[in-house]
């Protein structure tokens, strides 16, 4: 299998495993939508680590395989392709991505997807699809302008640089750069941590900011104000407020 959903403390890994350097082809597409559509699925699974292992995370499509395509048969292609990748980032569960070395067109792409980033001090990242006559085509047009702003996302976009991950860092594409060989240690326990958590109030939460992204302020207050009395109907809400009132803050424990 070029992508596996292994899990453990309540934490799924969605890893791919096509080397030497993890190309997404149709076929590993594919597989991803079908993992993250079964860890949204799976109750077991409460966070979720996206990993390529300690080289590498994704270092784009694969090439050989898109040469072949005419206008025809990108044109079929395309929406599966960021159906794939709109299923990652719609696991209504927290995401975290744990990036070592290349992350580059689609690997950069999936990385989006995440609620969070984690890099190694080896990382690179970057857009080069411009280098092949061609722009982002699994989001990263979207949901790139959305993180780092559009000024940025240009830059990335008309340039196909790449960044190292103090700059990636410095301009909101990952949120935390660590040791290399930490990167996967880390990521995992900021998912189990949050795996513990309350889950309907963190898909509520994720569901709110992520919807309201895309609206205008009062459509998406209106869907914060939907999500926060809805759990008041709850048992993570009567246990968290319980536990509150009679222990103190920060002491819950939902199941």
């Amino acid at each position: 299998m070029t992508v596996s959903l292994e899990v453990s403390d309540g934490v799924g890994t969605i890893r791919l495993d096509r080397p030497p350097m993890n190309a997404l082809d149709v076929a590993t597409q594919d597989r991803l939508r079908e993992l993250a559509e079964e860890a949204t699925r799976r109750d077991d699974v409460r966070a979720v680590v996206l990993y390529g292992g300690e080289k590498v995370f994704a270092a784009g499509a694969d090439i050989k395989e898109m040469q072949a395509m005419d206008h025809a048969a990108m044109v079929m292609r395309s929406k599966a392709l960021q159906d794939s990748f709109t299923a990652v980032a719609r696991i209504p569960k927290p995401v975290v991505a744990a990036v070592t070395g290349y992350a580059l067109g689609g690997g950069c792409e999936l990385a989006l997807c995440a609620d969070f980033r984690i890099a190694g001090d080896n990382a690179k990242l970057g857009q080069p699809e411009i280098l092949l006559g061609l722009i982002p085509g699994a989001g990263g047009t979207q949901r790139l302008a959305r993180l780092v702003g559009p000024a940025k996302a240009k830059d990335l976009i008309f340039t196909g640089r790449h960044v190292r991950a103090e700059e990636a860092l410095t301009m909101g594409l990952v949120d935390r750069v660590v040791p290399a060989a930490e990167v996967y240690e880390q990521a995992h326990a900021w998912a189990a941590k949050l795996a513990k958590g309350p889950a309907l109030a963190l898909r509520a939460a994720k569901e709110a900011v992520d919807a309201g992204l895309e609206t205008d302020i009062d459509t998406g207050l209106t869907i914060e104000r939907t999500w926060f009395a809805g759990l008041f109907a709850t048992e993570d809400r009567e246990r968290g407020m319980r536990s509150f009132v009679e222990e103190g803050p920060g002491k819950a424990k939902f199941l």
